[in-house]
């Protein structure tokens, strides 16, 4: 058995990869009634009560209808899906008349139509197409951003293949999104308490399960057992699956395992003060009381470690 319904792992949406090569797809899709759009910007979406906010194709302004800016997302429910990738510096001033100051003034007025929430806020609130679309949107987004030249040569990579491929002007080299593999765990000793860190950068009272990269040459169950033994000198024993979902912050997959302290060591903590500044097992019960009087706070619904943490615990935590 594994985690049910991860909130980004859910998606009804059709990748339809062979049509992303087809010179003439965004043609198509701009002619086509049933093409929607929705708003991306880093790791934010645009949204509106219904979810995401999706557009028509023609309340989109000429601005926005770019092959740089565009991303096809696939298909779900007779309907077509792109992405518009919104600058980051869509920042903006107006004259008297209260109108936009800007080269991108179509596109200030087309944000402004709808809220700018983040991924990890809002994932776990979508609907499972509207997951699915989201966390591609931002994970792609992401990786155009961070990739704008060849590793290589250097020299400037154009998009192709309605977003999914970035092409070197020099070498005439292919580059594709790549996924970070990660592995997180809820980690559990022989009294069924469950082993939560706290990370040097969070917030104060911030707990969550541990989580680390997988080493090139790793296994899955080694990558857990080294990150537990490094951050916290805990040695664990058997390690079974849980369930996996993509994390687009800017481009992990993140691998969920249940792991048990190996039976006769130690439980005794030791964090390592740099990634981790503190680290302890809970009971169900302190962990309730804790969360209750806001001693401690859990991570967010939208991730996977929210999901392990209440697997172990036989339900929702209320915060």
């Amino acid at each position: 058995m594994t985690l049910p319904d991860l909130p980004l792992a859910r998606t009804t949406v059709d990748a339809d990869a062979v049509s992303r090569t087809s010179p003439r797809l965004f043609t198509d899709l701009a002619a086509d009634p049933g093409t929607r759009v929705l708003l991306v910007q880093g790791g934010l979406l645009g949204t509106n009560d219904e979810g995401l906010a999706l557009f028509e194709v023609d309340q989109l302004p000429a601005a926005a209808w770019q092959p740089e800016r565009l991303l096809y997302l696939g298909r779900a429910e007779e309907m077509r899906f792109l992405a518009l990738m919104l600058p980051e510096d869509l920042g903006y001033e107006r004259d008297l008349d209260g109108v936009p100051v800007t080269g991108q003034a179509s596109l200030v007025e087309l944000v402004e139509g709808v809220d700018l929430e983040h991924l990890r806020d809002i994932g776990d609130r979508l609907s499972d197409r509207d997951a699915g679309l989201g966390t591609t949107a931002v994970a792609l987004t992401a990786w155009h951003e961070r990739n704008p030249r060849c590793p290589s040569c250097g020299e400037a990579t154009e998009i192709i293949d309605s977003g999914w491929v970035r092409r070197c002007r020099a070498e005439d080299s292919l580059h594709y999104p790549r996924t970070d593999a990660a592995v997180i765990m809820a980690v559990t000793d022989e009294q069924d308490r469950i082993l939560l860190g706290h990370a040097a950068h969070w917030p104060a009272g911030r707990f969550s399960t541990l989580a680390g990269y997988v080493e090139p040459g790793e296994p899955l169950e080694e990558a857990v057992a080294r990150e537990v033994a490094e951050e916290t000198n805990i040695v664990v024993g058997e390690t079974r699956y849980r369930g996996s979902q993509p994390w687009p912050f800017p481009c992990s997959l993140m691998m969920g395992f249940h792991a048990t302290v190996k039976p006769g060591s130690s439980t005794q903590v030791r964090v390592d003060d740099e990634e981790l500044t503190d680290a302890r097992f809970f009971t169900r019960g302190q962990l309730l009381t804790q969360v209750s009087s806001g001693e401690v706070l859990l991570p967010m619904r939208s991730s996977i470690a929210r999901a392990l943490i209440e697997e172990w615990y036989g339900g929702p935590i209320p915060s």
